[in-house]
């Protein structure tokens, strides 16, 4: 099956990639390296001997998408592409709403114009705001603290009325927890440019050397420990988990949405401690004030997933924060490091890239 991944070459999409080419699919995907780098798509042909087909292009260009669908004859897309930093949606609502709201509106236009019914959607646990009860479930009342989780809301509701409209499409939200760790030969990980807005980097980056601190967003919540707690899923789980809902799309019908985390919180400082024991390095850290938009808790009501996709999460914190370490300390500073920039690691893949006009 021919899958188009948008935002292939980020963090969670290009894990994804490694896992589909592992299972059989013929990948293509779209990218304009806004937030990642072309290197990546080496490593992913390094890991998987199998190459990716580039198209490079905005999601909010119709015309781009609908060639990149046509040429790559896709039959599903799984769609990452989007901003994703909280802090930041909060600093800068309208890029928020015009990157992620507005270019998925652009990409389902071109899915249709395509005849491409079949749509893996990366949503986010945010969705659900302040927790009703816990764990969890998909049937929680859904609200926001903050503008990267009202679009992703905005864009659920969006394909809600669509399959409802439409019996002819099929879409999974896949609404995940916090993703973590790297994949297990070390070649490719967590690249985040400027500062960390994760925990999980910003902890690897304390540890390698690379930053002095971890600031630690709140350390008053009503928590064991007084810092947020949340659900950690290992990145190649979460990948898993897209390969699994796009083995399911023809088995379901409309709108679907399933929960993908392990179903256990963790706090902050049980981060630092894990990690500190995995990879022998002091991680100091600072309490600083909370940040707008953040909860106490939020953990994950994982049955659904087992139920419908017969996925659930295999990978411990341990492992997580193993693979972590094992690629920031062979990679202090990402792909940054390697001997081809990233305008040279585009190059050297463009046999197998074509970059759309608008």
């Amino acid at each position: 099956m021919k899958v188009l991944v948008t935002g292939g070459a980020g963090y969670i999409g290009s894990h994804t990639c490694v896992d589909l080419l592992n299972s059989g699919y013929d990948v293509s995907v779209f990218d304009n390296f806004s937030n990642s780098n072309p290197e990546v798509l080496q490593r992913i042909r390094h890991i998987t001997g199998k190459n990716v087909t580039l198209y490079r292009g905005d999601l909010r260009c119709k015309a781009q998408v609908v060639k990149a669908l046509c040429l790559s004859g896709a039959k599903a897309v799984v769609h990452f592409a989007g901003l994703k930093a909280v802090g930041d949606s909060v600093q800068m609502p309208v890029r928020y709403y015009s990157n992620n709201v507005v270019g998925t509106t652009i990409l389902l236009q071109a899915m249709e114009e395509c005849a491409v019914h079949a749509l893996v959607f990366s949503s986010s646990a945010t969705v659900y705001g302040q927790p009703q009860w816990l764990p969890l479930t998909e049937d929680h009342p859904l609200s926001t603290t903050n503008p990267y989780g009202q679009t992703k809301l905005v864009i659920e509701d969006m394909l809600r009325y669509l399959c409802r409209s439409n019996p002819r499409w099929t879409t999974v939200l896949l609404r995940y927890f916090n993703p973590v760790g790297a994949h297990d030969s070390g070649a490719m990980g967590e690249d985040p440019q400027g500062t960390p807005s994760n925990l999980m980097p910003y902890v690897a980056q304390v540890a390698v050397g690379r930053r002095d601190l971890l600031q630690v967003w709140g350390g008053d919540y009503d928590t064991p420990d007084g810092t947020g707690v949340r659900d950690y899923i290992h990145v190649m789980d979460l990948a898993r988990g897209h390969a699994r809902a796009l083995e399911q799309l023809k088995a379901l019908q409309g709108c679907i949405e399933i929960n993908l985390g392990t179903g256990t919180g963790y706090s902050v400082l049980d981060i630092v401690t894990a990690f500190e024991q995995t990879s022998g390095k002091k991680v100091p850290y600072r309490i600083a004030p909370r940040r707008s938009g953040d909860v106490a808790i939020c953990y994950a009501d994982v049955n659904k997933a087992l139920q419908i996709l017969g996925w659930k999460a295999e990978r411990t914190l341990n492992q997580m924060c193993s693979d972590a370490w094992c690629w920031q300390s062979s990679h202090p500073f990402g792909y940054a490091q390697e001997s081809l920039s990233a305008q040279a690691a585009s190059k050297s893949y463009s046999r197998h890239a074509t970059t759309l006009k608008c």
